[in-house]
Order: structure tokens, then sequence, then C-alpha cells
């Protein structure tokens, strides 16, 4: 069942929002070389702490982490360590915060030093613009798959993998809610956007083949092939005209 979100219900997720935002802005300016993801976690914990908010994955189906770290050809659920930052490496940061019952949930890949490669910064580059051409068509009226095609169309366009085992969400009251996103499907398709609904849409594209596979923590999915992966999100509520970004 698709929960339509009413104006408070927007303005309630979009203050979790802003407290996303301004972690992500906190961790990607903290992300240099000989920095550890452990020390990204503590300063998100620092953050959520004074904002009277609650990570939205600590704890949840016994994630241990408060944020996702996840360096190089590691996808999405990668858990922060003690391991430290290189100049060449690039991180997605994914952070979800819970604030008054509602839920945000946004992500970003960054480049570390100045040693990161074109091939890595060009993936970083389109998997950015895939997510904004995604959120140019969560409009009313629209199919959920226009968002999903638009992702596919440019991330294939480039020759890179699309990932199909993990996908975008609805978000609200819950962090995982109806309908699920994916980052491929078929233009004109999928169920009709209304107002009011609030999707959390997130490319996950790889460098090289789509297939994943998990890490013996039972929470890393990296790529099979070990190419790089990048992951961008933001959480956005459909609306009459152009959709409102609430990360």
């Amino acid at each position: 069942m698709i929960d339509i979100k009413s104006e408070d219900e927007l303005n309630l997720i979009s203050e979790a929002g802003k407290i996303v935002k301004l972690i992500l802005e906190e961790l990607k300016s903290a992300s240099r070389p000989g920095v550890t993801t452990a020390d990204l976690e503590k300063k998100a914990v620092e953050i959520i702490k004074k904002s009277d908010a609650r990570s939205a994955f600590h704890g949840y189906r016994g994630f241990p982490g408060v944020i996702c770290t996840s360096l190089n050809e590691q996808v999405v659920h990668g858990i922060p360590g003690n391991a430290a930052l290189s100049s060449g490496d690039i991180l997605s940061i994914d952070v979800g915060i819970e604030k008054n019952g509602y839920y945000a949930d946004s992500a970003i890949t960054v480049p570390i030093g100045d040693k990161v490669s074109e091939k890595a910064r060009s993936l970083i580059e389109v998997t950015e613009k895939a997510l904004f051409l995604g959120i140019e068509k969560a409009v009313e009226g629209n199919r959920l798959f226009d968002i999903s095609n638009a992702i596919q169309m440019l991330a294939e366009s480039h020759g890179y993998g699309v990932v199909r085992v993990f996908v975008g969400h609805g978000i609200g009251k819950n962090l995982h809610e109806d309908p699920e996103v994916p980052n491929f499907g078929k233009q004109g398709t999928g169920l009709r956007l209304k107002s009011g609904m609030v999707l959390a849409i997130e490319p996950m594209i790889n460098e090289g083949g789509h297939e994943v596979e998990i890490l013996s923590d039972g929470w890393t999915a990296v790529t099979k092939d070990r190419k790089l992966s990048a992951h961008f999100e933001h959480t956005i509520a459909i609306t009459e005209g152009e959709a409102r970004i609430l990360t």
C-alpha cells in the first residue's frame, strides 16, 4: 500500500532531511586521506545527538553502523570501521535519519585526495547525473518506471552496469515503504505517480557488470568483478510540478 503524505508530513520529512543533508556535508568535508570510516561515523553520531534525532540504520535488521560507508568496489551497506581512506579511493556515504517519527535518506559518493582517476570521476559524475535525470521524471502523471528508465539509459550509454538487486523505495513513517523504485525499467510502465508520494531514488551504478555479492560480514555488497561502484540518493516528494527534494 502506498501512503500519500500530507503537507504537514512532508514538512516533517523535510526536517529529517535537513539533518541528513548537514551530516553528508560535514562528512564530505572530513573525507580525506588518513581518516577512517569510524572517524566519519563518530562525527555523524555527534551531529545526530545534537539534532535530537536517531539513526535510521543502526540496529535495522541488525545493521551495526550508524551510517553506511562503502569504498571503491563496495556498492552499498559498508560498515564503518578502521579502514583508512587513501588518495585515489572513492567513498559512498549513505545516511538515514528519523526525527519526530518520520524518515529521510540520502547518499553521495566522494573522491578522496588528488589521485582519483578520470574513470572514477566519470563514474561519480554520471551516477549523480542519473539521479537528477530520474528526479526530473518524478512528477505527477508520469509512470514509476519513467524514473527507472531515465537512470538506466544514461548509465548504460556510458557502458556502466545498473545494479538490479538493490533498489530505491518509498519512505515516510518507515525507512522502507512501497513502492520499490528500481534503477532499470521500461519507459511508460509502472504505477502512476501521484502528488504526495515520497520516494528515495538511489542509483547504484557499477563501472563494470551489474552483478554483486555480499561479503562475509553479511552486509557489505561488492561488485562481483571488483570494479568500482558509485551511489547517489535523494528523498523526494511528487508534486503537481517538479519534484520537491527533501534532502
